[in-house]
């Protein structure tokens, strides 16, 4: 089994991903983790001479070791590396994921058009990465809020165990309340002979609270310190998510199985595109069932 001991974070030299160096950063020294800062490059022209490529890659580690120098003067980590590497970025990055406790990464940036609002190399690493990544929006330094929001978590029966843990180790690395977030979905109502009888909405949704604070109750035990609250809300998934996320430091959501198949699921595409804070999203182990 690979030991997990370092952040990984992409960078281009963008206000982007400056932001998402920014937060690598801050997740080390949180973590006391060592850093690896990422950068890859490739000849976009078709055929061409060597000493042209040559004056690309030069240009491709002068980014980097700009990258590094910022980290290294901004913050008090002594174990800063570098990887350069000539291909793609995304399958870099995924790579490297497999080695790392954390991925950061910048909403825009690394070489490539964005397909939305979350750029496409964010979209492929987040769907195929062993490792969480963290998508960190917007450019220029992070702020630094007076009164941070609490960490989100996307909750529902199928979320990842891995999800919960990571909700509840940031919580607890950041001393902020964690706030679980569960959409309550009503049955459609058919009108006729057989209607069935309206929903009790604040049953509903008392039910619906109740059965996620039981799936919570492990991490609580082991995290007694943390203040949880959970809220049932009758609304679409990635609606609750998105507003909850106007208020949050960062919003926590589980990559279900279709990440196996190069996608990400429909909540979870729509919260990374469309969240107001970074977004955390946490692959499941193979084996990863939730605990009942």
């Amino acid at each position: 089994m690979v030991e997990l001991h370092r952040v990984v974070v992409g960078y281009d030299g963008s206000d982007f991903s400056m932001q998402a160096l920014d937060w690598a950063l801050d997740e080390c020294e949180l973590r006391r983790l060592p850093l690896t800062i990422t950068h890859a490059w490739r000849w976009p022209y078709g055929e061409a001479a060597e000493e042209a490529k040559l004056h690309l890659r030069k240009a491709a580690e002068h980014v980097l070791c700009h990258g590094a120098e910022c980290a290294r003067a901004s913050s008090t980590l002594t174990d800063v590396q570098t990887d350069l590497y000539e291909g793609s970025p995304a399958e870099r990055i995924v790579a490297l994921s497999a080695g790392a406790d954390l991925v950061v990464l910048g909403s825009r940036g690394l070489g490539t058009l964005a397909r939305s609002v979350v750029g496409s190399v964010a979209t492929y690493v987040a769907a195929r990465t062993q490792a969480p990544v963290i998508i960190v929006r917007g450019p220029g330094p992070l702020p630094t809020p007076t009164h941070p929001g609490p960490v989100v978590l996307g909750l529902s029966p199928a979320t990842p165990d891995t999800a919960l843990q990571f909700a509840f180790d940031e919580a607890a690395l950041r001393r902020l309340r964690l706030v679980a977030v569960h959409a309550v979905h009503l049955q459609t109502m058919a009108w006729g002979v057989a209607m069935a009888p309206v929903p009790d909405v604040e049953t509903v949704t008392w039910t619906g609270r109740q059965r996620m604070e039981e799936r919570l109750a492990p991490w609580h035990d082991r995290h007694a310190e943390i203040h949880v609250e959970v809220h049932a809300v009758i609304s679409p998934a990635k609606e609750a998510l998105r507003t909850a996320s106007a208020q949050a430091s960062l919003l926590v959501v589980g990559a279900e199985r279709t990440r196996h198949h190069g996608r990400l699921s429909t909540v979870v595409r729509a919260v990374a595109e469309h969240a107001v804070c970074p977004v955390a999203v946490v692959p499941g182990l193979l084996d990863d069932r939730p605990n009942r």
